[in-house]
């Protein structure tokens, strides 16, 4: 199959990734960091050169680096840690269901006030949601990357007018992650929630949270944690104060080979990526029932519609027809398809990796091609 569903998970993972979690599964079956012995040390060695691996890239101390089961996980432990009971929490028409539904949660329960921040023809988004700043805000919570169309949002930007007005800064870097650079100071942020398994070419099974210096949470799940056994409240350390139970060392030790892969190349990818866009748009627009709604991003999404076909079956045409996998639908992102106006048949989303060519690109566009002559009025 080609594999152009990158966006959901990354379908290419190098060699020293998968091998990391194959070793932890066949020789370091163990808990890290629970037992004195050995194996134990080891799984914490492991961990730890992660927490090194994803401080460094960006731009954290490593104790304030949070390991997660996903992305999800993540902002939902940045969310319900950090809102204020009567405060309004600014967010945009671009997010996830993974940052749309734990805020409209604590909105039913009368916990917070939400604002949504759509584009407008001549104000950039920064503006809007400078606009929308009063003494009440007491989050404000933006994605690098639209999930849908690959559109970068002006993350340095609100991140200045939320450091300014003294407002935590949240950035769902699910999609940013591994494609553009995501300094959690150079961006102004309070946190940033990614997921391993995009484009940090790690297995499924890891989120981070990264945090600044200065925020603190309230956890999410309590349990235990190797330290301080006697203290029936959470220890007041980071990690340990965010991170119960068994933590996912397969994943996490593939992460962090993920992650060096990453970083040694985030500047040759991103440019691969942003070329390939580029040509698979210009192919597309010029198909007459195909409108596009993307513009060339080195996250490598390009979303689009074609006349008289659902995308959902656009995208099972492509699957049992032509050997191709992409995604049809909504994509999780029900704000953005009413921005879109696309919210009755939604969108296809090709997600490339760097590591699909332009001979697979040449082929879907001729699939399309193919598709479209079939099913013209």
């Amino acid at each position: 199959m080609i594999y152009f569903d990158n966006a959901a998970t990354g379908g290419f993972k190098p060699y020293a990734s998968i091998s990391a979690a194959e070793n932890v599964i066949h020789n370091i079956n163990a808990n890290p960091g629970r037992s004195g012995h050995y194996l134990s040390i080891l799984g914490a060695k492991n961990v730890n050169t992660c927490r090194e691996n994803v401080a460094k890239m960006f731009g954290a101390q490593s104790q304030r680096v949070i390991f997660t089961k996903n992305c999800t996980e993540a902002l939902n432990l940045a969310i319900f840690g950090c809102y204020k009971k009567g405060g309004r929490v600014i967010t945009t028409c671009y997010e996830h269901n993974s940052v749309l539904r734990p805020l409209y949660y604590l909105q039913s329960c009368g916990l917070i006030s939400l604002d949504i921040a759509c584009p407008e023809k001549d104000k950039p988004l920064y503006k809007i949601i400078e606009e929308k700043i009063n003494k009440d805000v007491c989050l404000i919570v933006c994605s690098a990357i639209s999930n849908v169309t690959g559109e970068i949002l002006p993350i340095e930007q609100i991140g200045r007018v939320a450091q300014k007005n003294n407002i935590p800064y949240l950035i769902d870097g699910a999609q940013g992650g591994g494609h553009i650079q995501l300094d959690i100071n150079k961006c102004h942020a309070s946190m940033i929630a990614l997921a391993g398994h995009k484009g940090l070419y790690g297995i499924m099974g890891s989120g981070i949270l990264v945090l600044n210096n200065h925020i603190n949470l309230k956890p999410l799940i309590f349990g235990g944690t190797g330290t301080e056994t006697f203290n029936l409240s959470q220890p007041s350390s980071y990690p340990e104060y965010l991170e119960s139970g068994t933590l996912n060392l397969p994943a996490i030790a593939s992460l962090s080979e993920g992650i060096n892969f990453v970083s040694r190349n985030i500047n040759n990818f991103s440019e691969t990526l942003l070329e390939h866009t580029k040509k698979l748009i210009f192919e597309l627009v010029n198909i007459k029932s195909v409108k596009c709604y993307s513009f060339a991003n080195p996250a490598g999404i390009v979303a689009f519609s074609l006349n008289n076909c659902p995308s959902n079956e656009l995208a099972d045409i492509l699957n049992c027809q032509f050997d191709i996998g992409v995604r049809g639908g909504f994509h999780c992102a029900p704000l953005t398809h009413k921005y879109l106006g696309t919210s009755s048949d939604g969108l296809v989303r090709v997600s490339l990796a760097v590591q699909n060519n332009l001979n697979e690109i040449n082929y879907f566009i001729k699939s399309i091609k193919t598709i479209s002559k079939q099913i013209a009025p």
